[in-house]
């Protein structure tokens, strides 16, 4: 009994914290069901759609004072029926199933009126969240390992960013295995340059592992592997002017330095080299509320890529591919993933000319997107090119009369979202959606998606559906109370 009385006047003593000190705790439930029928890549007829429900619970635990914030957030992340209804020490069983984990740990010290330092496990978002983002789609989100110093006034804000990564507290050796980055420093700055006109600048200073072999001191035809740090460099601006019902969006990045990659060594008939990088990303984006209830939006988006036909060494030695680091990249080129999404880096790059409209009533919302999609670079056309060589072979015709750099049309497909969201109770948010892509032959052959002869399946009528609730209780507020309760 005395303890209890301890824990509840504990939590009296938290609750009746003055004002200079708050307490908060706030949770979330989400579990969303998706039928999947040629979701992220084109469905064969060889196999069947995907169905299943996943979920994420979140307790976010959150303190603050006049000197320092404090958060914790840990989430529990899992596929409704991948674990047994009963689950003791004996069964050891988290194949694709529960997945707790801390997704945040951080603390924030408050310098001053305009500095703080933020160190420890925690997200980072920037602007549209195209370079930097949480990830909150994905159920399990994203957080970086990083300290942060900060900067914030009236019109501008600073971020200096900095972040290593190591695997363990090892006795020797630097290596960094399973992170997506070994080091990382970056500086965004944020600048309201008048009530309408708003820009950000962004750097990104990104190192990398790359897979190397040394040869010296040891037996002929062997060598030793070890990896060595490369570093490239993403930086731009984002713009965005506001004025009454319009608003217009526009983004450039370049990306420069030298590619790393642990597995593999880059090599060519001249021998080994370092992968050069040469990128770049353009957006822009309007927006116009044509009503108190419609809104309509239009946009042109450019990733640069890898052409397939260009064979010179200049250009094949140079990754011209860009690629969105730590972007929300489901919110970007239609919501099936198709495209940077744990694929299509290295490739041939992506136009996305889109437009959409958007219905808001009072008690919900519909949405429409439509996508339309382009190569940036030329696909090499497999497929025509052995057509060609099989009847050039069979007319006596040289091979060498074949053009076998043969570009494939650069038209990928069309996507349409369609999407809702409603409130299904006090505190209870619906949302879900459909979405079509119809692809082409040439999408097809791109994600290796042909029939037998090697021809790319065009025409498909890729589906994908869902639905999910969320419900963000506050159990605790952090209001200041008058009183500290007794526990009798």
């Amino acid at each position: 009994m005395k303890t209890i009385k301890k824990l509840l006047l504990g939590v009296g003593v938290l609750l009746s914290l003055p004002a200079f000190t708050q307490f908060t705790l706030d949770g979330e439930i989400r579990p969303r069901f998706e039928y999947r029928n040629g979701f992220k890549n084109i469905l064969d007829s060889t196999q069947n759609a995907a169905a299943f429900i996943d979920q994420r619970t979140r307790l976010n635990f959150g303190y603050k004072t006049d000197g320092y914030i404090f958060k914790i957030t840990v989430q529990d992340i899992r596929v409704w029926g991948s674990q047994p209804q009963t689950i003791g020490t004996a069964a050891q069983q988290n194949n694709n199933g529960a997945y707790i984990a801390v997704h945040e740990a951080w603390a924030e010290a408050l310098l001053n009126e305009k500095w703080s330092l933020k160190f420890g496990r925690q997200e980072i978002a920037y602007d549209d969240h195209r370079v930097f983002g949480d990830l909150g789609w994905a159920q399990q989100s994203r957080a970086h390992d990083a300290a942060l110093l900060k900067f914030k006034n009236e019109k501008t804000k600073i971020d200096f960013g900095v972040a290593y990564n190591q695997d363990k507290a090892a006795l020797s050796g630097t290596d960094a295995q399973f992170g997506t980055y070994k080091a990382m420093q970056y500086m965004w700055l944020n600048h309201q340059l008048s009530d309408n006109f708003n820009t950000s600048i962004l750097f990104l200073n990104l190192g990398k592992e790359q897979l190397d072999y040394d040869s010296s001191g040891v037996a002929p035809g062997t060598a030793t592997a070890y990896y060595k740090d490369n570093y490239s460099q993403t930086t731009g601006t984002r713009l965005v002017f506001k004025k009454n019902k319009f608003q217009l969006a526009a983004a450039f990045y370049y990306q420069m330095g030298v590619d790393g990659n642990r597995n593999t060594v880059f090599t060519d008939v001249e021998g080994e080299y370092n992968r050069e990088i040469k990128a770049i990303n353009v957006k822009l984006e309007a927006n116009y509320k044509m009503s108190e209830k419609f809104t309509l939006h239009a946009g042109f988006e450019n990733l640069s890529g890898q052409s397939q036909t260009d064979t010179s060494f200049s250009y094949r030695t140079v990754s011209h591919s860009f690629t969105p680091h730590f972007g929300t990249n489901h919110k970007f080129n239609g919501y099936m993933d198709y495209f940077y999404v744990g694929n299509h880096i290295g490739s041939v790059g992506l136009n996305d000319a889109f437009f959409g409209l958007k219905y808001t009533h009072e008690k919900f919302w519909l949405g429409a997107d439509v996508h339309y999609f382009l190569t940036a670079e030329e696909v090499r056309d497999g497929y025509k090119i052995q057509l060609d060589n099989n009847a050039a072979i069979a007319a006596g015709t040289p091979l060498s009369e074949v053009d076998q750099l043969q570009a494939m049309d650069s038209y990928l497909g069309t996507e349409i979202d369609f999407t809702l969201g409603f409130k299904l109770s006090k505190g209870v948010d619906v949302k879900g959606g459909y979405s079509v892509l119809i692809n082409t032959e040439t999408l097809s052959y791109l994600k290796g998606v042909t029939d037998a002869n090697g021809r790319g399946i065009e025409g498909n009528h890729n589906g994908w559906g869902w639905l999910m609730l969320t419900i963000k209780p506050k159990f605790i507020t952090g209001e200041e109370k008058k009183e500290t309760p007794t526990v009798n």
